[in-house]
């Protein structure tokens, strides 16, 4: 059965990113790097988790974690760009961006293809588990997108990368999201980061 699985890079207070996002500073104003340094200074210690956050039949993300433009597509940089992560990302799968403002699927090597859906969290979610077949679908980001998802109740389960540094400012992935129970399943403390799963504790469970 096909899982929603959230995953996001955290500080211990809670943060994903912060305000004011640009081309020169993709997590806006909180330092850099400082919520990735597991994944750029010890990628071979973290390879399991890494492999796991791109292991998805299909993506969601939303249009502040595609690229940093705002407004429509009519620009020449928004027209070209094409994601953070070059000629070839590393989803290999479908990926449905959430914009306001239509735009053709974009067809990147390695079997990426970003689907630019207007029609709210739900049609995205919808299309994404219709790509994926029987494998699990992630939400990849930004924390406003987690967080629509985690506020209707669409989240099965939380894959969690949290690094030991206070923020204190930012984006905060739980402000205004309902109580949840959560069930651990898994953890393990690396030298620059614990990786945290839970799963989502339903009513009905």
């Amino acid at each position: 059965m096909t899982r929603v699985i959230a995953t996001m890079s955290l500080s211990l207070d809670g943060i994903g990113a912060g305000d004011n996002q640009t081309l020169d500073r993709p997590m806006g104003d909180i330092p850099d790097g400082s919520l990735h340094m597991w994944m750029f200074r010890t990628p071979d210690e973290n390879r399991a988790e890494m492999d796991a956050i791109v292991s998805a039949g299909a993506y969601v993300m939303g249009r502040h974690m595609f690229g940093p433009m705002r407004g429509d597509w009519s620009s020449t940089q928004a027209r070209e760009w094409k994601g953070w992560w070059g000629d070839e990302p590393p989803y290999h799968a479908p990926v449905f961006v959430l914009t306001h403002h239509p735009r053709e699927p974009l067809e990147m090597a390695g079997g990426t293809t970003f689907h630019f859906v207007t029609g709210g969290i739900h049609s995205a979610l919808e299309r994404a588990r219709d790509a994926a077949g029987e494998r699990n679908v992630h939400i990849a980001g930004g924390v406003s997108t987690t967080r629509q998802y985690l506020q209707a109740g669409l989240v099965d389960e939380l894959m969690l990368q949290i690094s030991p540094v206070v923020v204190g400012e930012g984006l905060r992935l739980f402000e205004d999201v309902p109580g949840m129970r959560l069930e651990q399943l898994s953890v393990r403390a690396a030298s620059l980061v614990t990786h945290v799963r839970y799963r989502v504790v339903r009513d009905a469970d």
